[in-house]
């Protein structure tokens, strides 16, 4: 068990998916991510293997939750800032953690 202020420790936010790229250096298929989470954390890059579930043109303006506070990770030539968020389906393949609404960028969840 942790605390509510370890868990607070974590800091969640909403961002907006603003730019896709294929990452054929990758170990298991993933993709570039450029996800923009709002005046006071700025524009992040995330290594998330979505492309099972996603084509890169469905994923262009889609708000998702991410871990913004962890240390950058290097993935091979890219250095991603950001653990998005998700959630295995059925075949263990990603599924975006998303608000049920629109909800302005940089919300901390809470």
């Amino acid at each position: 068990m942790i605390s509510y202020d370890e868990f607070e420790k974590v800091d969640i936010r909403v961002g907006r998916i603003i730019r896709v790229e294929e990452f054929p250096q990758a170990r298991k298929p993933a993709y570039k991510l450029l996800i923009d989470f709002g005046p006071e954390i700025g524009i992040k890059s995330s290594s998330a293997q979505l492309t099972k579930n996603y084509a890169r043109e469905n994923l262009v303006g889609r708000q998702v939750l991410g871990v913004v506070n962890f240390a950058p990770r290097q993935i091979g030539p890219f250095l991603s800032e950001v653990l998005t968020l998700g959630l295995a389906d059925e075949n263990g393949h990603v599924v975006l953690v998303t608000p049920s609404k629109e909800v302005p960028l940089g919300g901390k969840l809470f």
